[in-house]
């Protein structure tokens, strides 16, 4: 009987080459599905909020739902609706910029002669998006507060308008700081040098990754979340901006840009709220 059996040594270089290639074309479709999945989970979650009215609040504003007080359930049960809208929303918003930076850090650790690159990549986008999450828990408190205070207290919430006006002009200049600029450089570059990979440190790395994009996102997310946290089209314009800040050859002018076009919209709402639009 001819031995058939074909060692690992015999391969061609061309086939054992491939499986890395191959992986990370796996790993990009995976991220593609996950992408489109968020989007459509999105779509449909605000499909049925738009179904409820928001509540009619002093001052001519709309309190959404997202931030009503709910009737006939418990708080724990509407944290946990929120956080999962809250996932899948900054999911949709934030894969197109984040599958670049895992593709870099993939680059990175196989360039180390690393294993585990699927389980290592997964690791970092668990510990990105775990950052968000935490931050979702504490728009949750922070908004509810606001909220309520806003319909106990009638004044609190006749400035509600004007206030929007104001922080969208900061969230506009914000873009022009030098902390942006540097958080912005982080997200953007590639990893320095290749830390120990093993998992506890994949995990802190996504983490830290998540802290710089949540710094660099700071004035779109208050734009975001001031505009309509379930707003599409809101939603649309953030997702666009990041990605363009992040993707694109001139980064820190696009994010200017950007900036720019919230102080303008952000002086119009100024404008308005004080009763000159």
């Amino acid at each position: 009987m001819t031995d058939m059996s074909i060692s690992a040594d015999t391969l061609p270089a061309s086939g054992r080459g491939s499986r890395p290639a191959f992986l990370g074309v796996a790993a990009l479709l995976f991220a593609a599905l996950l992408f489109v999945a968020s989007v459509a989970a999105t779509i449909a979650w605000n499909s049925s909020m738009a179904g409820m009215s928001g509540m009619p609040m002093p001052g001519g504003w709309m309190l959404s739902m997202p931030w009503a007080p709910s009737c006939g359930r418990s708080w724990l049960r509407s944290a946990a609706a929120f956080l999962g809208m809250w996932i899948v929303m900054t999911a949709a918003m934030m894969l197109p910029s984040l599958v670049p930076m895992l593709q870099r850090y993939r680059q990175a650790v196989r360039r180390a002669g690393q294993a585990r690159l699927e389980q290592l990549t997964a690791l970092v986008g668990a510990g990105y998006f775990a950052i968000w999450a935490t931050v979702g828990l504490a728009v949750l408190v922070l908004g509810s507060a606001l909220a309520t205070a806003a319909l106990l207290l009638p004044t609190l919430a006749r400035a509600v308008p004007l206030a929007t006006g104001l922080i969208v002009p900061s969230a506009g200049a914000l873009q022009f700081s030098a902390w942006k600029a540097r958080h912005l450089a982080c997200c953007r570059a590639a990893p320095g040098r290749v830390m120990p990979a093993d998992l506890a440190t994949a995990w802190r790395y996504g983490m830290q990754l998540g802290l710089h994009c949540l710094s660099c996102s700071a004035g779109p997310t208050a734009v975001l979340l001031v505009m309509g946290v379930m707003d599409l089209r809101v939603m649309a314009v953030v997702t666009a901006a990041a990605t363009l800040e992040r993707l694109a050859p001139a980064g820190e002018r696009a994010a200017q840009a950007i900036g720019a076009v919230a102080l303008g919209a952000g002086l119009f709402l100024v404008a308005q709220a004080a009763g000159f639009g």
